[in-house]
């Protein structure tokens, strides 16, 4: 089938249909269309390899068998599509027998439809749908290697669907992260907040450049973990890992903060991790309870930074995005973590990001920390990475690049100091500079002309809040120096 026009096909149709509100809807409608279909050519391949293969999904729920239009007339349509998607198929899939002993690659089905669900109202439109969804041939390498990228677009456009954008990292975010870790075939990674995989797909992407055995293959099937806590991404990020060809996906439908940090040992480890954690979130109360007091943050990102510490193997190395508040805050939660960061860990590249990266999900600044347990931190590189030349900030239609990541690789292996107009571009600091001098304040290197910026509200109040905290934390570390200064005097 021609694909160039896939999405704007089925966009086309679903505008017409009264239950969809949205693009996010719509993406979600296509999601769990296209997992049925992508599994069904999944389940062919194993009923071909495996001896006596069963499915997990009774017959008449099977892709194949009725969503597949034969051209007999016999083909489920209008009302009749409706009753057996609503009242028999999503039924049967959300309820589905599973048990700890189930195979993954069976159980993913019942964790894909958990909260699924359908919007579409018109029943006629539903198959219209569906018929262009199977006229897929994921059986023909080109076309279903093709559709990967098709994909991938689809992914892409949730960048600007509403607050699902929080799910997607652009991906010449991830690619660049996955290049600079530089995986190794033997190595596992994980993502705890996968959202829809794009840090998964990086990481495979890279490794597949060294597989050259079936004992490579095999290391490179089981590299991966992922954890997401809500549906939607995850119902989307399994189809993505079953579209590049894995048939074992290890990615839980789960919270990575429900966990007491204390309990993991060594099997609980990872060599390498990339990640996006959420931010400007928050959970339930109780979710600190499951941090050493001092680690105990009311900010998702903080929680996740400990979760990925506790979590990162001896010798291990990680790439995590993390906000500005999260370099310049100096409340006691994130000093702590920032404290363990550079004394246990080896924080050695910082690169700070332009603040439109995100958009238009978000404006708020990040930037990505490169560390491993190796030693602890003795220098730590920071490295602003400007616009480039040509673009005011990215968009939808101007999105970030891997080749504006082009001066970040040219300067990773010979760095150098730069100072231009009198502002630092990339200087390196000591740890106990961080520490002792700026007070884990890592703030350095930043944009020196501040343009002026319109934040979302919400971004907005969660800056000011960051602000506030830092600045009444820095008060009162500086009126303790005093004190003990003063006290000092007076004896």
């Amino acid at each position: 089938m021609s694909l160039s026009n896939f999405v704007k096909r089925i966009r086309d149709i679903m505008r017409n249909d009264a239950g969809i509100n949205g693009d996010a809807q719509r993406i979600e409608q296509i999601a769990w269309m296209l997992f049925l279909k992508v599994y069904d050519a999944k389940e062919q391949d194993w009923d071909m390899d495996e001896d006596d293969y069963q499915s997990i999904i009774p017959e008449p729920c099977r892709w194949s068998n009725w969503a597949v239009d034969d051209k007999s007339g016999n083909a489920k349509t209008g009302d009749t599509l409706l009753d057996f998607v609503n009242n028999t198929l999503f039924p049967t899939l959300k309820t589905l027998n599973v048990n700890p002993n189930t195979p993954i690659k069976k159980s993913i089905v019942k964790a894909t439809f958990a909260d699924a669900n359908n919007y579409m109202k018109d029943g006629v439109l539903l198959r219209q749908i569906i018929n262009i969804i199977d006229e897929l041939d994921l059986s023909d390498y080109e076309e279903s290697h093709a559709f990967g990228d098709i994909y991938e677009s689809i992914l892409r456009e949730l960048q600007s669907a509403g607050s699902s954008g929080e799910f997607y990292t652009p991906r010449a975010v991830t690619q660049f992260m996955a290049q600079m870790i530089q995986p190794k075939i033997g190595e596992k990674m994980a993502d705890f907040a996968c959202g829809t995989g794009g840090f998964i797909t990086s990481w495979l992407s890279e490794l597949a450049k060294q597989v050259k055995t079936t004992d490579d293959q095999a290391a490179y099937d089981d590299s991966i973990y992922g954890i997401e806590k809500k549906q939607f991404p995850y119902m989307l990020c399994i189809t993505n890992m079953l579209l590049h060809g894995l048939d074992i996906p290890k990615i839980y439908h789960d919270n990575s903060l429900l966990r007491d940090v204390l309990d993991y040992t060594v099997d609980d480890q990872f060599d390498v991790i990339l990640m996006n954690p959420p931010y400007g979130g928050s959970e339930k109360a109780d979710v600190k309870n499951h941090f050493p007091d001092d680690l105990a943050s009311s900010e998702t990102a903080d929680l996740f930074m400990s979760v990925i510490m506790y979590r990162l193997k001896e010798n291990g190395r990680a790439a995590v995005i993390l906000p500005d508040g999260f370099l310049f805050g100096t409340d006691n939660a994130k000093v702590a973590i920032k404290k363990k960061l550079l004394t246990e860990f080896n924080l050695h590249t910082i690169i700070r990001m332009p603040n439109s990266v995100f958009s238009p999900y978000t404006s708020i600044t990040t930037n990505i920390l490169f560390f491993n347990r190796t030693k602890a931190t003795e220098d730590t590189w920071f490295y602003r990475l400007d616009m480039p030349e040509g673009y005011k900030h990215f968009s939808k239609t101007k999105p970030m690049k891997l080749e504006h990541f082009a001066p970040v690789v040219e300067w990773w292996n010979d760095r150098q100091e730069i100072n231009i107009d009198g502002f630092d571009k990339t200087k390196k600091f000591t740890a106990i500079q961080l520490a002792e001098e700026f007070g884990y304040n890592l703030d350095r290197c930043g944009y020196p002309h501040e343009e002026e910026e319109i934040l979302d509200p919400m971004d907005l109040i969660q800056r000011y809040e960051e602000q506030r905290a830092s600045l009444n934390a820095e008060i009162d570390r500086v009126l303790s120096d005093i004190t003990a200064i003063l006290g000092g005097a007076k004896q």
